[in-house]
């Protein structure tokens, strides 16, 4: 029995091999194409690396090179969901670094790392075949960047090779560009400089025939011809990075595989379904009393009953199938509703906005407060001013691979499992969450000025949630900071339109019919086709995300919702230009206050201490960030006025020196020594001065090892010649070994209970110089 399994087993693990080797063989023919992206050339090569994956593919740009593999199971997976991973990964070797944490291995993953790995996982998924439920991972490996062309492009479209020249189910290919515009001329693939005086940053993924996939966008308010423009060009060169992936696929004869089973619900199983719950669906999608809570617990309550109804007809069906029958009769009622009769399920018209409402300077001791409410999505949005010195700093590996650099401005979103009346885990933070921070904080970054004081951080708090929670956040992020007196150059708003299709019988991947909705709810995004976000200002767009879950959208509905979502924020601005128009004049009077202080040269060492000691006392008692601007100039941030005076008044007290002003340069004073160290002793000239070093180099002319070895001790007065201040550093400059010398005559002593007069006639200098 046990030779019968291992014989098995045996036979199993050659079987491996076998498909392995057959996989090999195929991938090992290397093949190369190379794209004109105006004056660049994209090259897109297979075969080389990484033969083993399903499929593998590089593309280089410039001296930027992108590895990227796809491997996806042949098991089906028990998960009723796509399970698909991408992950995006910054190889510090790739930019010639090594990492600076303690191991020196990259560790964790950051949020630039997260960001694109769902820009790929957004432009790949929406081409997997409908019920394809097989573990998939595409990974992204960064083999050599230059400095120049940002790499995420780049994974884009080496994602779509390695699916494309894989045997994975996938209706690819696709091809992805970034356009920039400088002084109003369209860049296609601009470099990190051109990029850093582009006022647009758009990534725009397309499939063949011009459909647009994914769209991720920021600007500088550009206008929304000139955002329309750069889509339509960014298509037209995608489309040539699609013929080049399918040539190679052409020339390798790739034969996708035939899955086990594709998971969809039995035509049988989803007529009687439909018989059974339709009609009391559609009563539900049609009663525009119900609320988000009122209407899900009604359709829960029919697909209980038809679930029950579903399992006694047909007792072998699998539980997907049953819960996939009524999801499909469910999603079919709630479609054909705004494709057939343009209703909604509550009640609104296809471009009508959900009721706005808007309130300012909630919490009197926050900077900044605002309370978005649309419908029943709510986000109470916070301003927090700090020092610059608290603004994000880029880890080096970041800086080197994509750029991005400290940034003095923050949108952080937060999404509390009580949002959707449901309980969840606190504390970290998701891809979602992350994602939808960082298209908001898009949104609102160029309206800030560049030259703001202090670092500003947006919170955007979810406290209920029924659709575009990450516009909402924009539109409270934007009230917000006009309350809080940032003289932002307009305000600005978001909205998220969307789609309900219907395409072609037979063919997917052509719409025969559609509606674009405006403001779209929850349930209209989870049964529709597009979630399309829109923000900007009255002039311009200043941020766009467009999630598809169909292969491809034609331009001309990418044209219209953008026309459609301009209307909306035009009217979402005007709504909340009721509550507040401009930002306030002032700042809020317990805001942070930022002064800078002039320190002379001579007072530098005592105001900073010795090893830093009387700022981290002054930092620490009072709360201020104190950071140096130049030689004599020092930046006191204090996080309130209050504190701003107590560290004024901390700092007087420090610098207060009166009688050094009466020090006579050349003069010889009489010092107490207070403490004896190795590398000479601390003395004060008079009882309420810092005690200052006299090195062991300037107490005698013989050379000294230690103090002791001239019989000094802590208490006792001996004769120094004072010699004002170092230039450089502002330490006063001290010695005893001049006086060692006949030139010294005359000796001045200064006591707690004796006063100097200057420029009396028994005062004398000594020109001897250290």
């Amino acid at each position: 029995m046990r030779y019968l399994l291992r014989l098995g087993h045996s036979f199993a693990r050659l079987h491996v091999r076998l498909c392995h080797q057959s996989v090999y063989n195929s991938h090992s023919k290397p093949q190369t194409v190379r794209v004109d992206l105006g004056d660049k050339k994209l090259e897109i090569s297979s075969g080389k690396f990484a033969r083993f994956a399903d499929g593998s593919a590089v593309v280089q740009l410039g001296e930027t090179s992108v590895m990227v593999t796809a491997v996806s199971k042949t098991k089906p997976s028990p998960s009723q969901f796509m399970p698909l991973v991408v992950d995006y990964r910054q190889k510090a070797a790739a930019a010639g670094r090594i990492p600076t944490n303690y191991l020196r291995r990259e560790l964790g993953t950051t949020d630039n790392e997260i960001l694109t790995s769902r820009l790929i996982d957004r432009s790949i998924r929406p081409l997997f075949p409908s019920g394809y439920f097989y573990d998939t991972q595409v990974l992204c490996n960064l083999l050599a960047v230059d400095g120049v062309n940002d790499p995420a492009v780049l994974a884009i479209n080496a994602a779509s090779a390695a699916l494309a020249l894989s045997d994975i189910p996938w209706n690819g290919p696709i091809g992805a560009v970034r356009m920039g515009m400088v002084d109003g001329e369209m860049l296609i693939n601009p470099t990190r400089s051109e990029m850093s005086s582009s006022s647009l940053n758009l990534i725009v993924a397309a499939a063949p025939s011009s459909q647009v996939v994914m769209i991720e966008a920021s600007a500088e308010n550009v206008l929304q011809q000139d955002f329309c423009h750069a889509v339509k060009l960014g298509v037209k060169h995608s489309q040539q990075i699609i013929l080049a992936i399918q040539q190679m696929v052409r020339e390798r004869k790739v034969t996708k595989r035939t899955p086990i089973k594709v998971f969809s619900a039995p035509t049988d199983m989803v007529e009687h379904a439909r018989q059974f719950a339709s009609e009391r669906i559609y009563a539900v999608f049609t009663d525009h009393t119900h609320d988000k809570i009122s209407r899900d617990e009604a359709i829960n309550k029919i697909r209980l009953e038809a679930e029950e109804n579903l399992k006694e007809k047909f007792p072998q069906a699998e539980p997907f199938e049953v819960i996939e029958s009524f999801n499909t009769v469910s999603k079919d009622v709630f479609r054909s509703l705004v494709l057939n009769e343009y209703k909604r399920c509550d009640g609104r018209e296809l471009t009508s906005l959900r009721n706005i409402s808007c309130d300012v300077d909630l919490f009197k001791p926050l900077h900044g407060s605002a309370l978005f409410q649309r419908g029943q999505t709510q986000v109470l949005s916070s301003v927090t001013f700090d020092s610059l010195e608290s603004s994000i700093k880029a880890d080096p590996i970041t800086t080197a691979l994509s750029g991005i650099k400290d940034k003095n401005f923050m949108l952080h979103y937060e999404f509390p499992p009580y949002a959707t009346n449901e309980i969840g885990k606190m504390g970290g933070i998701n891809r979602r969450e992350l994602g939808h921070g960082a298209l908001a904080e898009k949104a609102l970054r160029p309206v800030i000025p560049k030259d703001f004081p202090f670092t500003i951080r947006v919170t955007a708090e979810v406290l209920e949630s029924n659709g575009s929670s990450s516009m909402a956040s924009a539109c409270g992020g934007s009230l917000a900071l006009m309350d809080a007196g940032v003289p932002i150059s307009s305000p600005v708003a978001g909205v998220a339109v969307g789609l309900i299709s219907k395409a072609v019988p037979g063919k997917p991947d052509e719409i025969q019919d559609y509606r674009l909705l405006t403001d779209i709810l929850g349930i209209e995004d989870y049964l529709g086709d597009m979630d399309f976000k829109l923000a900007g200002t009255n002039k311009g767009i200043t941020a766009l995300q467009a999630d598809v879950k169909i292969p491809g959208l034609p331009l001309r509905v990418v044209m219209e919702a953008i026309q459609q979502a301009t209307v909306a924020k035009r009217e979402i601005l005007g709504i909340m230009n009721k509550c507040i128009a401009s930002p306030r004049g002032t700042r809020k009077e317990n805001g942070p206050v930022v002064e800078n202080v002039r320190v002379p040269v001579s007072k530098r060492a005592r105001f900073v201490g010795p090893g830093g000691y009387n700022l981290r006392r002054l930092q620490a008692q009072t709360g201020v960030t104190i950071s140096q601007v130049d030689e004599e100039t020092f930046s006191v941030f204090a996080p309130t006025p209050g504190a701003m005076a107590e560290a004024q008044e901390f700092i007087t007290d420090i610098c207060k020196d009166d009688q050094e002003q009466q020090l006579e340069f050349g003069a010889v004073y009489s010092a107490t020594i207070t403490e004896i160290r190795d590398i000479g002793v601390m003395v004060k000239l008079y009882p309420n001065m810092s005690a200052v070093l006299l090195h062991n180099s300037q107490l005698d002319h013989k050379r000294i090892k230690h103090p002791s070895a001239l019989g000094l001790e802590v208490g006792q007065q001996i004769q120094v010649k004072y010699f004002g201040r170092d230039p450089t550093d502002g330490r006063m400059r001290l010695s005893r070994k001049v006086l060692q010398s006949p030139a010294a005559t005359l000796v001045k002593t200064m006591s707690e209970k004796q006063s100097i007069s200057m420029g009396s006639s028994n005062s004398h200098t000594d020109s001897t110089g250290l």
